[in-house]
């Protein structure tokens, strides 16, 4: 399995022959400093947490151009159907959608859904979620990417039930968990051998713009930390 960062909340996994794009904000996106098109144009899959520009990105472009199924809930994949998006699987919290080299699960998060049109109408996106991926190859990891939440005792059944080697952990404040409330979740519910931070560092003066109180309150368990810069892989 190999997870490389694309910026502020975008990631590829790769598993198996699945091509997957987390929250693909790419274009506009200044915290996406590399080719676009190198990491976008064989992607099989995109799974999107819910439907705020900064995630929803370049979902439709990507969909058109490659032909993958998005994955979201059913208010998403049916507002971008609306816009292009041929091949969609929707679902909805406790969910499990399965495809030959991955299961995708949706997870709760908590936060907000929707984004105001042209004419300055606000549109209902459905309620954020996370997803679980459970890789179906030998060696693969199971991921949980969080999406932007706050922190939850309902992540402690995450843990029970999935046992994720890998968590994808947004800590940039303000939207979403800050580094202490990120920290105590990783720390209070989770076993990760290896955790991504993502959803900072992005937009100046709405996240916090470093890392490194992140890796303070995690304590002994900073090692753990991985913090991947847009283009930067790993392999796990």
């Amino acid at each position: 399995m190999k997870i490389t960062a694309l910026g502020h909340s975008a990631f590829r996994i790769e598993t198996g022959k699945a091509v997957i794009l987390v929250d693909p904000f790419i274009t506009g996106n200044p915290a996406a400093r590399h080719d676009a098109h190198e990491h976008t144009r064989d992607c099989t899959h995109v799974l999107l947490t819910h439907g705020h520009d900064d995630h929803v990105g370049d979902t439709v472009a990507i969909c058109k151009a490659t032909g993958a199924t998005l994955v979201s809930n059913f208010e998403i994949c049916n507002f971008l159907a609306s816009h292009g998006v041929k091949n969609y699987s929707p679902g909805n919290h406790g969910g499990r959608v399965s495809f030959p080299d991955f299961d995708a699960i949706f997870t709760n998060a908590w936060h907000s859904s929707g984004r105001i049109q042209k004419d300055g109408v606000p549109i209902y996106l459905g309620n954020p979620s996370g997803f679980v991926i459970e890789p179906k190859t030998e060696t693969g990891k199971v991921v949980y990417v969080m999406g932007d939440t706050g922190i939850s005792h309902d992540m402690s059944l995450v843990q029970e039930l999935y046992h994720p080697a890998i968590g994808i952990v947004p800590i940039g404040d303000r939207f979403t968990m800050g580094p202490d409330q990120a920290a105590l979740a990783c720390r209070k519910f989770f076993t990760f051998s290896t955790i991504i931070p993502c959803h900072y560092a992005s937009f100046e003066g709405y996240v916090i713009p470093h890392e490194e109180p992140f890796l303070k309150a995690m304590g002994p368990d900073a090692g753990k930390v991985k913090a991947l810069k847009s283009g930067e892989s790993i392999s796990l």
